[in-house]
């Protein structure tokens, strides 16, 4: 083969592109995160993760369980943190909550969109008001939080919406006919967003958690049946503990992700391939 030549500006170049990578693209040392739900669960792990790299936190959240518990962990690692108890299936609420956290916060950069609920029960027996129930909170909401963070995130060209989806944003599943709508909407409306977004500076991607151990998925683990089957799909033979979601997260929050828009991201232990 021939060999390649480069000249020696080119080489510079190629050196200078090198050097802008630096492990402080991965920090989120003055950066604002919006996270809904943050302050239980999988969303308190969101909150912790970002605090420990670096953000201030403000969580809208129904209700005021685990405030406390969740300021703790955020102010033990030098952040602030802002909660305000609201309704994200209100109209009009979505652009209070992105306007209070600015003005509390000073500015966002970073909203994930973490509130959810799931109602399982068979096809047959579903009832209308679940589905309204999971709709608005899981989709609708994620909707309008979307677009109000957008406006904002747009004026200042910079921004990064995470989107937390699911196994069943690829899957049907079973006894959960209205999280599974939910969740293939979730991935729809990443890629809608981030189709448009992408040329503001924002970037719009999902996490799709696979089965990780939870309050939610604590009926599964019981039923050692259904239990079973999970694992023996599962290449890495175990249920995720919470933390090893955090990663992603964080990732995707940074600037090291600058190049990942409209991509819907499973944590899965390898569920999907099998």
């Amino acid at each position: 083969m021939p060999e390649i030549h480069q000249s020696e500006e080119e080489i510079k170049q190629h050196e200078a592109e090198l050097d802008k990578f630096k492990m402080s693209q991965y920090q989120l040392n003055g950066k604002v995160a919006i996270i809904t739900g943050g302050n239980t669960g999988l969303g308190q792990g969101y909150a912790v993760a970002m605090a420990e790299a670096g953000a201030d936190i403000y969580i809208p959240t129904f209700g005021t369980a685990e405030w406390d518990n969740t300021r703790a962990l955020i102010e033990a690692r030098g952040r602030k943190v802002e909660f305000v108890d609201v309704d994200l299936t209100k109209p009009g609420v979505a652009e209070e909550v992105v306007a209070d956290a600015i003005a509390k916060m000073g500015h966002i950069d970073i909203l994930v969109n973490n509130a959810g609920m799931i109602r399982r029960n068979p096809l047959l027996e579903s009832k209308d008001r679940d589905w309204d129930q999971v709709i608005a909170i899981n989709l609708s909401a994620v909707y309008h939080m979307s677009l109000a963070a957008a406006k904002a995130f747009a004026a200042q060209k910079y921004g990064k919406i995470i989107n937390i989806g699911s196994m069943l944003s690829f899957q049907g599943g079973k006894f959960i006919p209205s999280y599974t709508a939910s969740k293939h909407g979730v991935a729809g409306l990443t890629k809608a967003f981030a189709s448009e977004l992408g040329a503001y500076n924002i970037t719009v991607n999902a996490i799709a958690p696979g089965y990780i151990k939870t309050e939610n998925t604590a009926p599964i683990r019981a039923d050692q049946q259904r239990n079973d089957e999970i694992l023996g799909r599962i290449p890495a033979g175990h249920w995720a503990d919470p933390h090893e979601l955090m990663g992603v997260a964080v990732f995707l929050a940074s600037d090291a992700s600058s190049y990942i828009n409209g991509a819907i991201i499973p944590v899965d232990g390898g569920y999907l391939v099998r």
